[in-house]
This record gives structure tokens, sequence and C-alpha cells, in this order.
């Protein structure tokens, strides 16, 4: 009885070779192997840890977050000293817009929030968006400069720190050219393929029975 168990059907004995791997197919730590560079197969929650941890590699380590972090420092720090003083509206508004668009990419970031909306190109937006900063916030300088003719010490640190803060989205620029390198532009994407020509019709047959 226990030679019939170990046999396959037909009392034959299974080969070597696929009963090995059978055992390597129901070990469960061959299921949890899984690439440490790539997402692999994972799912659910463990999709996320790993993409999670992967991210925050990327946007700390690269110095992205040590930049927008800095930026954002200089602009709070540039909106305490204007408190003091009387300040054109317009200045807080683009300080207060730039401090919650910094604010969005570093929480998008930090929980790999971009990973999950794939259809939306985030190295390119980040880009754009450090490239309107710096505009924004030199022309919030030059308008800062043009609105005072005499500036209290609050208020010409205040300036000082929007510059600052102009400055750190160049680096981050710069830091940003890593997405682009070794990608070529790929051409003729929006063109539909050409149309395959069609057979000609068939003229048809007129039966036995028509008319002559």
């Amino acid at each position: 009885m226990a030679d019939k168990g170990k046999k396959g059907k037909g009392g034959v004995p299974p080969p070597a070779g696929k009963a090995q791997d059978t055992k390597k197919e129901d070990d469960p730590q061959v299921k949890t192997l899984q690439p440490k560079d790539e997402v692999g197969t994972r799912k659910g929650c463990r999709r996320y840890q790993w993409e999670l941890k992967d991210s925050n590699k990327e946007f700390w380590i690269m110095g992205h977050a040590g930049v927008k972090i800095l930026s954002v420092g200089c602009l709070i720090a540039a909106l305490v000293m204007f408190t003091g003083t009387a300040v054109h509206p317009l200045l807080t508004l683009i300080i207060t817009m730039e401090l919650s668009v910094f604010v969005f990419f570093i929480i998008v970031n930090s929980f790999a929030i971009q990973r999950y909306m794939p259809f939306i190109l985030w190295p390119i937006s980040d880009l754009l968006n450090d490239l309107f900063a710096t505009i924004f916030l030199v022309g919030a300088v030059i308008f800062a400069v043009q609105n005072r003719q005499t500036m209290p010490m609050n208020y010409f640190i205040a300036v000082v720190l929007i510059g600052v803060a102009a400055f750190f989205p160049l680096i981050d620029i710069c830091l940003q050219r890593k997405h682009f390198r070794g990608k070529k532009v790929k051409r003729n994407v929006l063109v539909p393929p050409p149309r395959k020509e069609e057979p000609a019709a068939k003229p048809k047959d007129k039966g036995k029975g028509g008319k002559k």
C-alpha cells in the first residue's frame, strides 16, 4: 500500500525532475522572491511598500526634496518678515501659491501617489513647476522693489528670502535632467497607420433564370 501511494498513475512512479519542479512550485519561499529594482508581481500592500520605498529613495536621496524644503522654508520666513509692514496683496498671493504647489509635490512624492497616476507626466510637470516658480518669484522680487521707495529692514530681508527661494528651483531643474537622459523623442506618434487596401468587390453573377 505504501508503494502504491508513491507511484503515479498506472503504478508508474513520476520522474525525478518533475517531482522536484512540483516541490519548487509549492514552496512559499520561491513564490515570494521578487526583484529588488522592479515592482515585479507585487500587489496590494506589498506593492505600496515597495513603491513608497523606491519613491522616497529617488525623491529624498537625489536631492529633490531638500531643494523644495529649502524653498518652502525661505517662503515661510518671508511671510513672517512681511507681518510687521504693509505689503501689497499680490506678493502674499504669489508666496502662498508657490508654497501650496511646493507642499503638494512634496506630499505626492513622499507618499508615492504619482506611481498610481501614470497618465500624468510627473517629471515634466515638476520641471514646468520649477520653471514657473522661478519666473513668478523673480517677478515678485521685482514688483516688491518697485512698489516701495523706502524699505525697512524686515521688508528687505523678506525680499532677499524670496530671491533665494527663486534660486532653488533652478537647482531642481538641473537635478531633473536625469529623467530625460537616454530618452529619444518618438516621432510620428500621432500619425495614423496606413490603411490596408481592400480587394475590389467582384461583380455578382446573374442567376440562370434571369432576364435576357
